[in-house]
């Protein structure tokens, strides 16, 4: 019979000084005229006011390595719990942009450690990437595999951002959007991303009883969604979408030069798709099921934790939950998006971190939270409990 598992710690880790809307260009080094229009157009729309990026400002060097990053929130855990890395019997970790193709970031994560030996488990992907990571943690636990496990969820989107990046792809462009400046998700593929992403990295311990001192979460499930085979690639990297909608990878270009001179290896949103789908699908056709399966009322959900990647999308959110008779009020979201901007498959974890330690928490509650992933459109639905050690 599988054990019971809880969250009992969460840290977080974001790198430098919060980055306002006026700084930008002291880290991503500077915009022409079209990236200009763009970039007011989502700021203004976007609903960040502060992130944080792994780039030294004004030379455009990083700070961090996605594995530092990672390392450094694990630690974070490690000084709040009163435990050293050596307790941890799995590391599980997720990112969608890991430092190199192999090892696998896991393995990178446990190198910066420097611990003792553990199981260890990447999980590729792009936001739910780190909810595969952390179920892959709990499964541990509850099958008795491990007594101490850690997820972690990180990224190191700067990477992608940097003008060494964008500029190259804008290069290879065929060509501006006629449309560009009539909707908030409409923009070139790559300058919609370059203003919404940003570095950071979360951890959390998971164990089979509740922490002595203090509240902890148990978790009641994990439900994760693909609906890859009917949706086609939304966001990307490493490739180049094609007219029917499918993705030519960069290993199909006969040269590195010559993918990179194609833009391939920028990070690329369809806009469009996004905003007419994603919640559509990931909300309205997804989550019914998954209320039906676990007998769900709105009435029993004391937070709601929402990932979005633009605040432009609140609202539309709000109506969908609506519309399937599940409404949660604004009262109960509880989101750091303005200040901590999107961090991807990091996001849930410092937004949970955020809350686990504001003291707001009481007994009983429950948590529901909501990661979409417009990679190819899968979405991760968990349901939490507040606990206590009694």
């Amino acid at each position: 019979m599988a054990r019971p598992v809880y969250i009992t710690g969460m840290a977080s880790f974001l790198p430098g000084q919060p980055v306002t809307n006026d700084q930008l260009d002291n880290y991503l080094l500077g915009s022409d005229r079209v990236a200009m229009r763009t970039r007011r157009l989502i700021l203004k729309n976007n609903g960040i006011d502060t992130r944080h990026y792994a780039i030294e400002p004004g030379s455009g060097g990083l700070s961090h390595s996605n594995a530092q990053l990672a390392a450094a929130a694990v630690r974070e855990l490690c000084e709040e719990k009163g435990m050293e890395p050596a307790e941890i019997n799995c590391l599980s970790c997720g990112t969608s942009s890991p430092d190199q193709l192999m090892p696998g970031h896991a393995s990178m994560v446990h190198g910066e450690l420097g611990a003792e030996s553990c199981e260890i488990n990447s999980s590729a992907g792009i936001c739910l990437s780190g909810i595969m990571a952390m179920k892959y943690a709990a499964m541990t636990v509850a099958l008795g595999l491990s007594r101490k496990a850690v997820a972690t969820g990180s990224e190191l989107a700067s990477t992608f951002l940097r003008p060494t990046f964008f500029q190259e792809e804008e290069t290879a462009s065929k060509g501006g959007d006629a449309e560009a400046g009539r909707h908030p998700a409409f923009s070139f593929a790559a300058e919609f991303l370059r203003w919404m992403l940003s570095d950071g990295a979360g951890a959390m311990l998971l164990e089979d009883s509740p922490a002595p001192a203090g509240p902890s979460l148990k978790v009641e499930w994990i439900e994760i969604d693909s609906q890859a085979h009917r949706m086609e690639t939304c966001m990307y990297a490493g490739g180049i979408k094609e007219e029917d909608g499918s993705l030519k990878g960069w290993r199909d270009f006969a040269t590195i030069s010559e993918a990179g001179a194609q833009g391939a290896m920028a990070i690329k949103q369809d806009a469009r798709l996004l905003n007419r789908e994603v919640i559509r699908v990931l909300v309205g056709d997804c989550l019914p099921p998954i209320i039906a399966k676990h007998q769900l009322s709105p009435d029993e959900i004391d937070w709601f934790l929402p990932h979005y990647s633009s605040a432009y999308f609140r609202q539309p959110l709000f109506d969908m939950l609506t519309e399937i008779e599940f409404p949660i009020p604004f009262a109960k979201w509880f989101t750091n998006l303005a200040t901590r901007g999107n961090t991807g498959s990091a996001s849930f974890y410092i937004m949970l971190a955020e809350l686990f330690a504001s003291g707001r928490l009481k007994e009983g509650e429950k948590i529901l939270c909501f990661i979409p992933e417009s990679g190819r459109f899968a979405v991760g639905y968990i349901l939490l409990t507040v606990v206590s050690a009694d």
